[in-house]
């Protein structure tokens, strides 16, 4: 079942640079929580009309934003994945180019939990991994 996570990682992010938020949801649970780096200013989010409302304001500030896996690592349940940013500050045209880190809950093939971090180290430990 792992590796057919690693695999659902793929999809989420293929969907999310398509704009197809439909594809997207249907890769999240019902009750998914997601928190994503914002989340320390709009905090976490909850159910698709969480996610709906994460997908606007994330192209609010950035309109071009885009991810690419780096890295992904298969857990079981669990993944983690380094995943590069770009993308271009709505009005000032501030380019955004970074790695952030993701660990991602799956369970029937959806996503019920997802945290962004700023760091390989926070994930792994989220992650309940050693460095």
């Amino acid at each position: 079942m792992s590796q057919e996570n690693v695999r659902l990682v793929y999809e989420v992010i293929d969907a999310f640079n398509r704009r197809d938020l439909d594809a997207y949801l249907a890769l999240m649970d019902d009750d998914v929580e997601a928190v994503p780096r914002g989340a320390r200013i709009h905090g976490s989010y909850y159910g698709h009309d969480g996610i709906r409302r994460s997908w606007e304001n994330v192209f609010e500030v950035w309109p071009d934003f885009t991810v690419q896996a780096v890295e992904v690592r298969d857990l079981a349940d669990l993944t983690v994945a380094a995943i590069g940013t770009r993308g271009h500050g709505a009005g000032s045209d501030i380019p955004l180019d970074e790695t952030v880190w993701q660990v991602a809950r799956w369970r029937h093939g959806k996503c019920f939990w997802w945290r962004t971090f700023d760091t390989r180290a926070e994930a792994v430990e989220v992650a309940g991994l050693e460095e």
